[in-house]
């Protein structure tokens, strides 16, 4: 708060005793430095106007919101005025609040849940849905607010590399947001893992029937909310059971209080025969264990996508369920949120070491006085060979492809150019200046914003030499049949090798790679060689 403001409340304090909304206290968290000027940026411009109004952290209030976007490769202007013509992404009502726990309560710049409304709350206003940036319709919209993270990239990150193997991720983009005309900085605005024909297509559950078991979000969390608690307890890394501490469990669709009984129990029943699978002595049995109540695909996916970035808030903290009608598919399956202190941006619960799993973090978590643990389940799992096995050949798959430490750390600087190219982050960091302080709970103290990106990238690669050495990958064995070395093997390594018989292809490094029976020779059996691999 400047000192201009702070004098305005002690006058106004000690004149009425009280301070009043409509006296100047809805100042809506500003940054520190109020006066930085948006001309031109490479992102969207969200601008939201609440009219002065106090925005709340649990009730929506009804705001005006005008998105600027003239697409890739184009400016976006601060000026509407001056530059008139620009293309209006969206402008209509949205009902606005804050969202988030720790990025809410620990974070100076706070972020934002809005829904697009046809009209204002207070006259009805019908939740409607709309395209976004580019992203596809629908009405349930998230603000994140990078604070903690100086990278401001960590979410959007998770979401990337993890799209290609989940069944859904989030899609998210950078975007700068001016609140009744005082700038704030660099956002990400990002679909909220919902109910939604291009999120989770789920029905509606009914109450009987096949319509009954789907579909649901479940999500496991703290105990603000809690709609079901489990009777099983968190467990050390040796198995033992932390018998004080409790796995709890909240409803996002539908909405606990929008649920029948007959829903409730359902979902209570389903989740409970999924835990006493995994706690019973034959959890491993394919017919009779876990594999009949979850995908063991999708969670080793969740697996791996929180170890890498070592997730401290992973497993225990918005890790989100779902499930489809049983007709469709019965098995819950996981999906990624909640990513901003990952990749060593925690100086809390070992957050920045690279050489442990966190999975098996629970004894440093209970020790620190945390009661919310990592779930038993991820403890049994991991002592399954067939779920091992599974996550060893799937870390295989994804260092081969997106994973491959040369695309993760090209994504990066793509990231980190989108954001600086046309000043976002240096507008960013003076409305916010926090370059070499301690901002919780970072680990590292980032001087400026190629220090933090350098100090990232150096943290990542660490993990992947030490997870790669963990689940058994060499990064330097070359794949069998991989001509082209892209880290998969596929129609374009059948064509190059047509085209090395036909006398199309002479490159050198292709031709030594090229002869898959390994026979001194390249022809039509290298090529079914190949074909095979591809099948198998």
């Amino acid at each position: 708060m400047n000192m201009n403001r702070f004098l305005l409340v002690v006058l106004i304090v000690l004149s009425a005793g009280t301070v009043n909304a409509q006296w100047g206290w809805n100042w809506n968290y500003p940054p520190d430095n109020e006066n930085v000027t948006l001309t031109q940026t490479n992102l969207p411009i969200v601008f939201i106007n609440v009219y002065g109004n106090t925005i709340d952290r649990y009730e929506r209030i009804t705001a005006r919101m005008k998105i600027i976007d003239n697409g890739p490769g184009n400016l976006n202007y601060g000026d509407t005025v001056a530059h008139p013509n620009q293309t209006v992404d969206y402008e209509g009502y949205v009902g606005l609040r804050y969202r988030g726990n720790s990025s809410f309560s620990a974070s100076d710049k706070k972020p934002y849940s809005f829904r697009t409304l046809n009209n204002t709350i207070e006259n009805g206003g019908e939740k409607v849905k709309v395209k976004i940036m580019g992203m596809p319709k629908d009405n349930n919209w998230a603000m994140l607010a990078p604070y903690s993270d100086k990278s401001m990239m960590r979410d959007v990150l998770a979401f990337e590399l993890s799209r290609p193997w989940m069944d859904y991720a989030p899609r998210a983009k950078f975007c700068e947001m001016i609140l009744d005309g005082i700038y704030y900085g660099v956002y990400v605005m990002t679909e909220v893992v919902s109910k939604g024909k291009h999120r989770l297509n789920l029905e509606d559950p009914g109450n009987e029937g096949d319509a009954l078991t789907g579909g649901y979000i479940v999500e496991v969390d703290r105990t603000d909310e809690v709609t079901y608690t489990s009777q099983y307890h968190p467990v050390s890394a040796q198995g033992w059971a932390y018998n004080n501490r409790y796995i709890n469990f909240q409803y996002k669709f539908p909405e606990y209080d929008e649920m029948t009984t007959e829903q409730v129990n359902y979902i209570n029943g389903r989740i409970h025969q999924m835990e006493a699978a995994l706690y019973s002595a034959n959890f491993k049995d394919p017919e009779t264990g876990y594999r009949q109540y979850l995908d063991p695909l999708s969670f080793v996916d969740y697996q791996l996508a929180q170890e890498l970035g070592h997730n401290v808030d992973g497993y225990r903290l918005s890790a989100k369920m779902f499930k489809r009608n049983d007709s469709l598919d019965p098995l819950f399956k996981m999906v990624l949120w909640d990513m901003n202190l990952a990749y060593g941006n925690s100086d809390y619960y070992n957050g920045w070491y690279t050489n442990t799993w966190v999975y098996q973090n629970n004894a440093t978590l209970n020790n620190a006085g945390d009661t919310q643990l990592v779930p038993f389940w991820w403890y049994k799992l991991n002592k399954d060979e067939y779920y091992v096995d599974m996550l060893k050949n799937r870390w295989a798959q994804y260092r081969r492809s997106n994973f491959r430490t040369d695309r993760i750390m090209a994504t990066i600087d793509s990231m980190a150019t989108v954001l600086t190219v046309q000043g976002a982050e240096q507008r960013n960091s003076r409305a916010w200046p926090r370059w070499g302080q301690y901002v919780w709970p970072n680990q590292y103290i980032s001087q400026n914003f190629t220090d933090e990106i350098n100090h990232l990238k150096e943290w990542i690669s660490q993990r992947l030499e030490w997870m790669d050495e963990q689940l058994g990958f060499d990064p330097n064995a070359v794949l069998l049949g991989d001509v082209d070395l892209s880290g998969i093997v596929d129609v374009t390594d059948v064509n190059i090798v047509i085209n090395i018989i036909l006398k199309k292809e002479t490159d050198s490094d292709f031709i030594s790679r090229a002869d898959v029976n390994d026979d001194d020779m390249i022809d039509v059996s290298d090529v079914n060689g190949i074909i095979n691999i591809i099948l198998h």
